[in-house]
């Protein structure tokens, strides 16, 4: 904005272009910024409003943030009665429905109703005043709500001001409020990383979000709304329930874009098909739909019963959730390593399945849940997604409940279990013997920064391991071309290439053969700094952990992975037979001093080189250097290419030495 300009004007023109791209992205999901621009935009209108604070005012997009904590939630009565929808579970009972609705209406001709998903969240209902949001209230009894005003007013997609200068004088628009599946798996990740109670679904998350006494605590969980009906309103705002949303939509409010107006009973159920086959890809969770009567008049003219509408039915989908009893813990191997416990549970359909097994994730997740051998549990399953324990029911425990234990060998191999402090995932150091880890061992030992075995694929490994041709990674060196011609889709000559690659693949370096060994936690890098501070094999072997941290970049975690690795007589025997096989690389020999200039040294590369980035990182590290990922105070030079970004920035922050590439040439000029 000009200077000139009056401050006034600047902030409502800043107000209505914000809530101009809020409409845009959260009503028509069609953003014309991009985020960073949008964020400009705020943090100036935040930046005016903080130098005026005589200017700001309550429907300002800057007042979203939460107020203080409210003592208690103010009951609120609903000037028009929040309805709750009568459920039907079959294709037959909807066709009950249609007939009542058409017999009521006195009617043979196909009803229009609308349909649209059924939001497993919380109805609210919001009320705005002269376009401008009053009051949130929870639907409560129907009759009575809650009071969360200060909650709703942080939720981003729920507009604080109305788009346009024709909005009713009053209105009630009643929606409900949910969690997108996204949010939900990052706050419930979040809340595992510190240590905190996770949330059963989004449902519960939504909920327990927007009846925060705390309405900071609201603002920082990823709430969403989508409206489906009116209360209050002047009779002349819309005469049909679709035309309804659509006005609802003109003037900033979302709705379900999911919403299709149809006409007769088929429809509905072609409409229900579509969704429930849909379900999983939509990125909200949905329990059913919901159908209504698409005009006003026949729904008043069908009227209440209860407090449920004639005009509406919630067609719902099968349960994804069900009670069940955990007869057995058992913990299986994956191809990873990860020792995984799964409940051996009392069969039971769920969402037309029959479930007899579902994962526990990791020990974390079994003490967190506290989940015992006995124990009634709600079991869910959705979609495709393995089946998992939801909660335990406390009160159906048995005395003899048992809890279960983390199996110090591996079940497959017998290797040990180990379990680094402060992570959830256990697993099996087995990594070279192991069957269960077989296919994704033998996988990486060929990769192209391994071994490069140029033709040994993913899907030939599947099929030597089938055939029974493989049982560790040294068998691979005794395969012969004919045993891997007879494989599908493989003829003599692919075998011959393949048998060819194998050899050749056995003269090799150090620091290759020890990636390609699967340690965990070692990557190039550190099989590079183990390679050049160990120089032989059998100096890593023989170390121990104290020994192994002498090493620049391994720590105590790292260096126990390593330590315990090289403690598997399994894992020996299978190193043993692959040197016999013939595997080798040229001795290392102790560096002289000036051979490494840039020992001591840390290097950060960001944007984009006029190199290839592994090259130039290759040649730094030929000269002693270490490259790392990321910029921090240990950090000695960041050299920058074109498009750099954060790296850039946080060097310029910390005071780094920033170089261009003719500046880290002529360093490296006058190292040779």
């Amino acid at each position: 904005m000009n200077a000139a300009i009056p401050v006034e004007r600047e902030i409502e023109h800043l107000r209505d272009e914000i809530r101009l791209h809020n409409y845009r992205y959260y009503v028509l999901d069609a953003p014309t910024i991009p985020d960073a621009e949008y964020d400009r935009l705020f943090r100036r209108l935040r930046e005016l409003e903080a130098a005026h604070p005589e200017l700001v005012t309550e429907d300002s997009p800057t007042r979203r943030v939460g107020d203080r904590p409210l003592p208690g939630f103010e009951e609120v009565r609903h000037s028009v009665r929040m309805l709750s929808l009568e459920n039907v579970f079959s294709d037959t009972e909807l066709g009950d429905f249609d007939r009542r609705v058409r017999e009521r209406l006195g009617t043979d001709e196909p009803v229009v109703y609308t349909a649209e998903p059924k939001l497993d969240g919380l109805a609210v209902s919001l009320r705005y005043e002269q376009g401008r949001l009053v009051q949130g209230a929870t639907r409560g009894d129907g009759e009575r709500g809650e009071d969360v005003t200060a909650n709703v007013r942080t939720i981003e997609s729920v507009p604080l001001k109305l788009l346009g200068k024709r909005v009713p004088a009053v209105l009630e628009v009643r929606g409900e409020v949910f969690m997108p599946k996204a949010g939900f798996a990052k706050l419930n990740a979040a809340a595992r990383k510190a240590g905190e109670k996770i949330f059963a679904n989004p449902r519960n998350a939504a909920a327990g979000s927007l009846r925060q006494l705390d309405p900071r605590l609201t603002a920082r969980r990823p709430l969403a709304f989508y409206a489906y009906g009116l209360g209050e309103v002047a009779p002349d705002f819309a005469d049909a329930h679709a035309a309804a949303m659509k006005k609802l939509r003109e003037i900033g409010i979302p709705v379900s874009p999911e919403l299709r107006r149809m006409k007769g009973i088929d429809a509905c159920l072609e409409y229900y098909a579509n969704i429930l086959a849909r379900r999983e890809q939509l990125p909200y969770e949905i329990d059913g739909v919901v159908y209504k009567v698409d005009s006003f008049d026949q729904q008043s003219l069908l009227g209440y019963v209860s407090r449920a509408p004639r005009w509406a039915v919630a067609h719902k989908f099968p349960a994804q959730e069900e009670l069940t009893v955990v007869e057995d813990i058992e913990f299986q191997v994956g191809r990873t390593g990860a020792v995984t416990p799964v409940a051996r549970l009392r069969p039971v359909t769920v969402a037309g399945v029959t479930v007899s097994n579902a994962t526990l994730h990791n020990m974390d997740e079994i003490e967190r849940k506290d989940v015992r051998i006995g124990d009634t549990v709600i079991i869910r399953r959705a979609g495709d997604v393995i089946p998992e324990v939801v909660q335990v029911v406390p009160d159906k425990r048995p005395k003899k409940a048992k809890q279960p234990r983390l199996p110090a060998h591996c079940p497959v191999c017998g290797s040990e279990v180990l379990r680094v402090e402060g992570e959830a995932v256990a697993r099996c150091s087995g990594g070279l013997y192991c069957r269960a880890q077989r296919r994704e061992a033998i996988k990486h030992f060929a990769s192209r920064k391994a071994m490069d075995i140029e033709g040994l694929g993913d899907k030939l490994v599947e099929q030597l391991d089938e055939k029974g041709l493989v049982k560790t990674i040294a068998d691979i060196y005794a395969l012969e071309a004919e045993q891997v011609a007879a494989l599908e889709r493989m003829g003599e000559k692919s075998a011959q290439n393949l048998i060819e690659a194998l050899e050749k693949s056995k003269a090799t370096t150090l620091p290759r053969f020890l990636y390609a060994l699967g340690i965990r936690e070692v990557g190039e890098a550190t099989a590079r700094s183990l390679a050049s501070h160990f120089r032989t094999l059998e100096a890593i072997e023989q170390a121990d952990q104290e020994a192994l941290q002498e090493t620049p970049d391994v720590g105590p975690v790292v260096a126990s992975h390593i330590a315990s690795f090289f403690r598997q007589e399994h894992n020996l025997e299978v190193l043993e037979r692959l040197l016999a096989a013939g595997i080798h690389w040229p001795a290392i020999s102790k560096p002289a001093a000036d051979a490494q200039p840039f020992a001591d040294k840390t290097f950060v590369l960001t944007g984009s080189l006029s190199r290839p980035r592994g090259e130039v990182k290759a040649r730094l590290e030929s000269l002693g250097a270490r490259v790392a990922g990321s910029v921090s105070n240990k950090t000695d030079y960041v050299v920058a290419g074109e498009a750099a970004g954060s790296k850039l920035a946080k060097a310029e922050d910390l005071g780094i030495e920033i170089l261009d590439e003719d500046q880290l040439q002529e360093m490296i000029d006058a190292a040779d």
